[in-house]
């Protein structure tokens, strides 16, 4: 047999993995082994094969509370480009507007969307992004940010190409709902889909479990996994050959997402930043959402849960919270700086989430538990923030740019949601000195990208419930 026949044998493949599974307490995994048919077996191979066991068992360590136990970090707001409609602030804004708008027109930044999950919290059978939100037309999430997309590249005259990453549970259907809609208008070649990396689930003495006699139990590597994501597929050399300079991260369940905001391109550029992020003031201090701050004098993302209530409200001379710098989850973030992180071997800190999995049992029976049973790992983008030499946080107006959809009601949902893209509407007529109509009211992207270009496209004959362009 030749080397490369022997490279692909399954006895062979597995003689060098049991020793290393063996090492790290894993070799379990391998229990229903000659119950396996070759195909079964070539899969399990290919999943342990892809397992980093050094990098799994330090990061069971982490979520376990195996590690030296840290000291409470010192905590600090952190420095803002604060909202305000004083001159010296527009003056401000209309300087970061140009340095933006130039980067647009110039083909230098590229949309990144996050859109791997699906839509089973919303009662939706589905990719996230097909949702429908729209108050009026039912426009869906992928619509809504694609036809940011495309207004953008309508706007500046240039090709700004578009990512976006899917999980192995929505990437099928993720495309072809892109298909169905003709890709929302978009030029095909300008739009890129990639599939974000997996990390094993393991149970609460670290051991991995399996979803299937000859499979892994695999969850999603979180929204941190982008970085390794875009180098994997390939996305990280294709945007060096367009000449981007700059990504625009975002995520899909936010339909007031600002995609290719040019001030905030701007400001990030202007403070030759590598990673910059965008926030709202907090509604309330015990909101529960992560805060921009300085953690050991670093910025990073304070998780609602690790802010002691008494430091969420406190408020400033003007009374303001001095925690309120809410995190939405919309960055730019530097070609350059996502090169850099890549290239040291970048080791994120990981996360814990408790959650039921289906496993198979020793006796080979599946259970589908009641209870958490297992730990899934997961990364989060906002812990690449200390790794940048300069960042930019940025402020904005929460009912102009924050309409998340995440519970199927309550706060954050779908209802909430579609107020919020009715009350931007209303207050756009407002702005033109209109009357504004009773009920829903849908401002559609490729209409207007904000409040100015909305006065001015607006013609006799426009004031309706929908305001639209194809």
């Amino acid at each position: 047999m030749s080397d490369s026949l022997a490279a692909t044998d399954p006895g062979t493949r597995l003689a060098a993995l049991r020793p290393r599974l063996a090492d790290h307490g894993q070799e379990h995994v391998l229990r229903f082994w000659d119950e396996l048919d070759d195909t079964e077996r070539g899969i399990l191979l290919d999943e342990l094969e892809a397992l980093d066991l050094e990098r799994l068992a330090t990061m069971v360590a982490e979520v376990t509370g195996r590690t030296a136990a840290a000291t409470a970090p010192a905590l600090e707001p952190a420095a803002l480009i604060e909202l305000g409609d004083s001159a010296a602030h527009r003056q401000r804004d209309a300087e970061a507007r140009e340095v933006g708008e130039s980067l647009l027109r110039a083909g230098k930044v590229a949309a990144f969307l996050v859109a791997g999950g699906q839509g089973t919290r919303l009662g939706y059978d589905g990719p996230k992004g097909r949702f429908p939100v729209g108050p009026v037309t039912g426009r869906s999430l992928f619509a809504y940010h694609s036809h940011r997309v495309l207004a953008a590249c309508r706007r500046y005259d240039a090709e700004l190409p578009y990512f976006v990453m899917t999980s192995r549970a929505n990437h099928d259907d993720t495309v072809a709902a892109f298909h169905e809609a003709g890709f929302f208008g978009l030029d095909p070649d300008l739009v890129t889909f990639l599939t974000q990396g997996m990390l094993p689930a393991v149970d609460r003495d670290g051991r991995l479990l399996l979803a299937e006699r000859g499979r892994l139990a695999l969850s999603p590597d979180g929204h941190g996994g982008c970085f390794t994501a875009l180098e994997r597929s390939g996305a990280l050399d294709d945007m060096a050959r367009r000449g981007i300079e700059q990504v625009f991260y975002f995520q899909v369940d936010n339909p007031l997402a600002q995609v290719f905001d040019p001030v905030f391109i701007g400001h990030h550029a202007l403070a030759g930043a590598e990673m910059s992020t965008k926030v709202v003031p907090k509604s309330e201090p015990g909101e529960k959402v992560g805060v921009l701050g300085l953690i050991d004098g670093a910025l990073g993302v304070i998780e609602y849960s690790d802010l002691d209530p008494a430091l969420a409200a406190e408020r400033d001379d003007e009374g303001r919270l001095r925690f309120r710098a809410g995190n939405i989850a919309i960055h730019m973030i530097a070609l350059s700086f996502i090169r850099r992180l890549l290239s040291g071997g970048l080791s994120l800190p990981v996360h814990r989430a408790d959650k039921q999995v289906p496993s198979v049992a020793p006796d080979g029976t599946t259970t589908a538990p009641s209870e958490p049973n297992a730990i899934k790992l997961e990364m989060f983008v906002f812990d690449a923030l200390p790794l940048a030499a300069r960042a930019v946080t940025q402020e904005v107006r929460r009912e102009d740019e924050f309409a998340p959809v995440k519970n199927a009601g309550g706060p954050d949902s779908p209802a909430t949601a579609r107020d919020l893209l009715v009350g931007q509407a209303r207050r756009w007529l407002a702005a033109a000195g209109l009357s504004v109509p009773d009920g829903p009211l849908e401002v559609g992207p490729l209409f207007a990208l904000d409040q100015d270009e909305f006065v001015a496209n607006l013609v006799r004959g426009d004031v309706g419930p929908i305001y639209d362009r194809a």
